[in-house]
């Protein structure tokens, strides 16, 4: 797609209100082009398809499907989208799950509507998305299992450091792939195995520690 091209976006929530709040937010932005939305999983699933968006946002609580249903089944059938959770569920175990199944961003309901759409411009840019105080979450999980306390200590392979850097930056496996050279493909190969060697569930958590090993480690 050529960049300049605004990001297609499907939305898929139950809440008539709130997905009508939403495309008019949408609306308003040249960056971006509202083509679908879905009153309930099944029918986004049968949309992600059909439109094949460059962006989805995703509600985790819905009626017929959990948002982490739907988002897996998205990401099983190979889809492009990039797919931003979009839910009032602060709680850490949706959250953590919503990343294990390859959520690109997680954003509550509550934000700012000029943060929101700050964010989704973020995401629209390759970034991975997540509200400010969800990181917290993040970091606590961190501490409930035992894994390297420094990045000299995780025996990462210089490429991998490398990709980790990428990750701290928030950038996607497509934009890792186009800064570094190489294969999309190649670049989930070595995010899947520095994910095992830190004993991590998600690239955001990878993010987050990383980040935070950098920080304790400046004087």
């Amino acid at each position: 797609m050529n960049s300049a091209a605004p990001q297609t976006i499907l939305i898929v929530d139950d809440h008539p209100l709130f997905r009508k709040g939403v495309i008019q937010l949408i609306q308003a932005v040249p960056e971006f082009r509202f083509v679908g939305e879905a009153p309930s999983g099944t029918e986004g699933i049968a949309l992600a398809r059909a439109l094949q968006p460059d962006m989805i946002l995703l509600d985790l609580n819905m009626k017929d499907m959990n948002g982490v249903e739907v988002l897996k089944a998205i990401k099983d059938d190979g889809l492009d989208s990039r797919v931003i959770m979009l839910t009032v569920s602060d709680q850490a175990e949706d959250l953590i799950a919503a990343l294990q199944a390859g959520a690109d961003g997680y954003l509550l309901k509550d934000m700012e509507p000029e943060d929101l759409m700050q964010q989704l411009g973020e995401a629209a840019r390759g970034k991975i998305t997540i509200s400010a105080r969800l990181t917290q979450l993040l970091v606590a999980s961190l501490r409930e299992k035992s894994r390297p306390a420094s990045l000299a200590e995780a025996g990462l392979t210089e490429q991998e450091n490398r990709i980790l850097e990428h990750l701290v930056d928030g950038k996607s496996n497509k934009l890792i792939a186009k800064d570094m050279g190489i294969a999309e493909g190649t670049v989930k190969v070595h995010v899947k195995h520095l994910l095992k060697k830190l004993n991590l569930r998600s690239r955001v958590e990878a993010a987050v520690w990383a980040d935070r090993c950098r920080r304790q480690a400046k004087p």
